[in-house]
Parts: C-alpha cells; sequence; structure tokens
C-alpha cells in the first residue's frame, strides 16, 4: 500500500489537453511503512535538514532568526531533429540516442550554430514552449542555440529547489508536446549524436537567509566571515562526499556525455576562481589582503561603455564551478530529475554546517573568542580539502593523473559508482540528518543497477535487430552489385584492363565481407554474453556483467557500422543519417 501526500510549497495547476484540463497536485508518495517512495520525499527532508543547520549557525553569528531558502536554476538542453526521420531510426525511437552513425563532415567544429541566429521554425516552437510554460506559471527566462547543431537550451529565473525541480519536470514535459506540434522530435538523452555535445542541467545552486544570499561574496569576502564560513563548508562537504555528487548524475546516458564536448569530466572537483582562491591562501598563510577585486573592461571602442568584470572567468571544464554568488553542478543529465543532485548536496552541507558549528562551539569553550575560533575552523578545513581545488583543464589527460594522485575518486564504472550509496559513511551521513534511512538508499540502489541493465540491454537488442535485417542486408546488396560490376568488367574488357579497373571494387568488396562477418559474429557473441548475464541474480553484478562485457561489443559493432555507413551506396542506405538528422530542420 501507498499514500500520497499533498506538497503545499509547490503550487497546483491546471494541465490542458483538447478541450478539457486536468488539476494537477505535486505530491509526496510513501509506503505503507513510511519509506519513501519517490525523490520529492527525501529532497523535502534535506532542504528541511539545510535548512535547520543554516538557522543554527546563522544563530552563531548573533542573527535574528529568519527563513532560508535554497535556490535552483536549473538550465535545460536538448536537442530538435524533423519528426519524420525520427520515425525512421528505430534506435531513436527505441533508446533515444542514436546506436550507429558516422560523424559528418561537417558538425560543430565551426560553432557557427552556437552563435548564428535562430531557425524560424525553432523560433516558433521557442515561443510556443513559452506560451505554455507561462501557463503553468514556470517562469522561463532565457532561449539559445548551443554548440552542436540542432541543440538548443532553454533557462529559468531561481526559484526555491523543490518549486524549480517541479517546474523542470514539466519543462520536459512542455518540450516534448510542443515539439510533435511543430513536427519535431525533441531528445532529451544525455548523449544522442555522438561525436558532439550532450546535454545536460546545469544546476545553479545557492542559499538565503532572510533576504541574503550566503554564497555573496560582498566587496570584501575575506572580512565576510558568514560568506567564509560557508563556502569552506561547502568545499568540506563536496570533498567528503565528492563520491555521493558523482552517484547523484550516474546514469546509463549520461555516461556517454561526461567528460568531453562542453560536459563537464566525471572526476568530481571544485573551481573557485582567481579571488576566492587569494583568499583562501590568505587564510592558510595568516596574511591580511582582501583578494581580487572586480574591475572594469576597457573594449578600446568611445562610443562603447566601460564594461564591469567579474574577478574570475567561468571555468566550463569544472562539474563544481563557483560562478560569482552561487555553484553551478554541471554534471546532471539532460533527461535525470535533478532531485537526486540537491538531495546528496543538500544532505552533505547540512552535515557539514552541523559539524561547522559543533567545532566552533568546542574551541569557543575552551575560552577562545568566537571569530577567532570561526577563522581557526575554517583554516583547519581548507587544509584538508585542498585536493579538491582545481581551476584547470579538466578534459585533460594531466589532471586524471593528478586526480587520481591527489586521492580523488576516479571510478568509471557505473555500476560501482552506484555502490557509494551504500558506503558506511554515506549511509551514517544520510540518516544524521533525516534524509534517508539504510533500507531506502538500498532500494534506490536496487532501482539504479536494474534501470541500468535494462537500458543496456534494450540498445544491445536494437543494435543486434538493426544489424542483421538493415545493416548486413543493404551492404550484402551493395557488395552483390559490386560483384556483378566486377564480373561485367570481365565480359566488357581485355582481362589486364578489366583487373585494373575491377581492383577498387575488389578491395571494396572485401572489406564488406570482412566488416559484415565481423558484425554478424560479433551480435551472435552479444546475444550469448546477454543470456550469460541475465542469468545472474544479483541486479549489481549484473549491471557490473552488461558494463564490462555488453557495452564494449556494442562499441565494436557500431565501429563497423558506420565503415560500413560511409562506403555502401547512399540510395540504399535507408536510414536518416547525421548530416541529415542534425541539419535538416
Amino acid at each position: 500500500r501507498g499514500y500520497t501526500a499533498w506538497d503545499p510549497t509547490s503550487p497546483a495547476f491546471i494541465k490542458r489537453h483538447g478541450n478539457g484540463a486536468t488539476l494537477c497536485i505535486p505530491t509526496a508518495y510513501c509506503s505503507y511503512t513510511g519509506d519513501a517512495l519517490d525523490k520529492k520525499t527525501p529532497l523535502l527532508r534535506s532542504r528541511q535538514a539545510l535548512g535547520n543547520a543554516v538557522k543554527k549557525l546563522m544563530k552563531s553569528f548573533g542573527l535574528p532568526d529568519e527563513h532560508v531558502t535554497i535556490t535552483l536554476g536549473p538550465e535545460q538542453e536538448y536537442f530538435l531533429i524533423d519528426k519524420n526521420f525520427y520515425l525512421n531510426r528505430p534506435d531513436l525511437v527505441q533508446t533515444g540516442r542514436t546506436l550507429f552513425g558516422a560523424p559528418p563532415a561537417k558538425h560543430q567544429q565551426l560553432e557557427d550554430h552556437y552563435f548564428g541566429s535562430i531557425k524560424p521554425r525553432i523560433l516558433n516552437f521557442m515561443s510556443d514552449v513559452e506560451q505554455e510554460l507561462w501557463r503553468l506559471g514556470i517562469p522561463a527566462k532565457t532561449r539559445h542555440n548551443e554548440v552542436a547543431p540542432a541543440q538548443f537550451e532553454l533557462a529559468p529565473l531561481f526559484e526555491d529547489v523543490n518549486l524549480a525541480i517541479d517546474h523542470n519536470m514539466l519543462v520536459m514535459e512542455v518540450l516534448r508536446q510542443q515539439a510533435s506540434k511543430h513536427g519535431l522530435v525533441c531528445l532529451l538523452h544525455e548523449k544522442p549524436f555522438a561525436g558532439v555535445n550532450g546535454s545536460g542541467k546545469h544546476n545553479n545552486w545557492s542559499i538565503s537567509y532572510g533576504n541574503k544570499n550566503l554564497l555573496d561574496p560582498g566587496s570584501d569576502p575575506q572580512q565576510n566571515a558568514i560568506f567564509l564560513t560557508v563556502l569552506t563548508a561547502i568545499i568540506e562537504a563536496v570533498d567528503k562526499h565528492s563520491d555521493l555528487l558523482r552517484n547523484s548524475v550516474a546514469s546509463a546516458g549520461n555516461d556517454h556525455r561526461l567528460g568531453a564536448n562542453e560536459a563537464p569530466p566525471a572526476i568530481i572537483s571544485i573551481f573557485l576562481g582567481a579571488q576566492l582562491n587569494e583568499v583562501i591562501e590568505n587564510m592558510i598563510n595568516g596574511s591580511s589582503g582582501c583578494g581580487k577585486r572586480n574591475d572594469t573592461l576597457k573594449i578600446g571602442v568611445d562610443t562603447l561603455p566601460v564594461l564591469p568584470r567579474d574577478a574570475t572567468d567561468r571555468n566550463r571544464t569544472s562539474p563544481f564551478a563557483f560562478t560569482g554568488n552561487r555553484f553551478e553542478f554541471r554534471a546532471v543529465g539532460s533527461e535525470a530529475n535533478c532531485a537526486s543532485a540537491m538531495i546528496a548536496l543538500n544532505s552533505a552541507l547540512a552535515e557539514q554546517l552541523t559539524e561547522f558549528k559543533k567545532d566552533v562551539d568546542e574551541l569557543m569553550e575552551k575560552g577562545e573568542p568566537k571569530i577567532s575560533a570561526i577563522l581557526d575552523v575554517i583554516r583547519k578545513y581548507i587544509k584538508i580539502c585542498k585536493p579538491i581545488h582545481f581551476d584547470g583543464n579538466g578534459y585533460s589527460d594531466e589532471w586524471k593523473a593528478e586526480a587520481k594522485k591527489r586521492g580523488l575518486d576516479c571510478e568509471t564504472s557505473v555500476p560501482l559508482i552506484f555502490d557509494n550509496y551504500l558506503k558506511p559513511e554515506s549511509i551514517r551521513m544520510f540518516e544524521s540528518v533525516n534524509v534517508m534511512t539504510r533500507k531506502e538508499l538500498e532500494a534506490r540502489n536496487e532501482v539504479k543497477w536494474e534501470t541500468y541493465t535494462k537500458k543496456i540491454q534494450i540498445e544491445a537488442r536494437v543494435l543486434g535487430d538493426l544489424a542483421m535485417n538493415h545493416i548486413i542486408p543493404v551492404a550484402t546488396q551493395y557488395q552483390t552489385d559490386l560483384i556483378d560490376n566486377v564480373y561485367k568488367m570481365k565480359d566488357l574488357f581485355p582481362a589486364e584492363k578489366a583487373a585494373k579497373l575491377s581492383a577498387k571494387n575488389l578491395e571494396l568488396i572485401e572489406e564488406i565481407a570482412d566488416r559484415t562477418t565481423f558484425i554478424k559474429e560479433h551480435v551472435d557473441a552479444m546475444i550469448e554474453a546477454r543470456k550469460v548475464a541475465n542469468k545472474i541474480e544479483s541486479e549489481r553484478d549484473k549491471a557490473i556483467a552488461y558494463h564490462d562485457n555488453i557495452v564494449p561489443m556494442m562499441e565494436e559493432i557500431r565501429y563497423h557500422i558506420d565503415k560500413l555507413e560511409l562506403i555502401v551506396d547512399n540510395q540504399m542506405w535507408t536510414l536518416p543519417k547525421y548530416r541529415e538528422l542534425l541539419f535538416i530542420r
């Protein structure tokens, strides 16, 4: 038996459909035993836990009781392709991504889509999306092209974290519905096309106490004790529970995206920027100075105004970056529910703020003045979590080696990353802040492993089906035409000239034979490997088997399919190619 509880903090809304309408009420869902069966309940618990921790900390600073607001602004990336092409790609229809496809000569190298104007058809779609979102009370603000061709982004105004996540779930639904009305399909998979940008949600996250943003450094961040306290606690929380943040964004789809093409690396690190790094170094060294201040940007044209310049630039390769008055968690996947990431982040910070206050209180009990005690704890935390700081290029191989040397979590296997939820320190943290119990964490992990297995299983079946029923027959038919051409050459020309003229065709005939044989053998081997994996009872071990054995086979098969696509007659290759999917809208 399950129970629903209306969430009064997220307003009800009316969803229109045809000639009717439905009243929709955001709702929490729990079991007969009171266990959370959804993402909303743990999210609300984490929001409450962090709010209580912030209030207790602010009381230590002598501030009056105020309302705590955890704000979130989730930017939403997505692809749009023509519906006719979509319906002719069974892999897109059934899995949300292309399981094969040779890269076109031109894709995102010139970044001309990012800097180009929005096409009329797309602009009409975006306008209708915004109108519908506004009717639902969703404050959509920004729209623009993204770097990859056929990729776009929508961003809302910041809202309370719970409301922002409810609204983001509606945003994805509205994007899909409106796309269909315009003869398009909205792809929310994290990596629908290989070789170009994937799609994510950039989670802009901050905390306010009353009307004060606790992540606003102010004019002098080194003297802003509250800001430095919250900042240090966040750094320590991320350092201590980076594995949970990685877990919160891990999925079969996001596994293809993380690590390149504007997606942050899978290794969790924190970018602070020049100003805050200078402040932190001053804190460690005990030296004075207020850090780098904002200045102005002179463009060198008399008719243009002098522009204010931020103290630090944005690091687009960082998964967790400070961006002026908030942190931007860039690793969340485009199809994901942001709640998972926010639950981990809110809970980790709630625990750390509680620990911070406890450490300060202990020093004060020994007779140390409040400000001195706060600064001592800040210095201690900064030194402990220094390895998590990284302001460089997160895509580089050098960083991967350096991260490993620093002791950061560099695990790449998604099923093994899921283990992080069940580490003793993770369970202890979630239970200490009353966000999730061991039982609730174990249940979620079972679902994660099972979902991962089923997604890879479906992709493998679709790939095998298309390989055997489309790729090999089409390639073999083209091979037959080439063979027929070789025999006709022999009938038409003298033997020596016929051999010379047929040489290239003979090479293609042999290559097609080699590649189709490889595909057939590996599809058969993949089927047998799936049979073995499917007999494994443990959901965890089954997911590991699919990751370690099935996924590499799929990549090998894809490689040969992509090579065949480049040599088989275009008129015979009936499946839409990347050059059509990405550029015809």
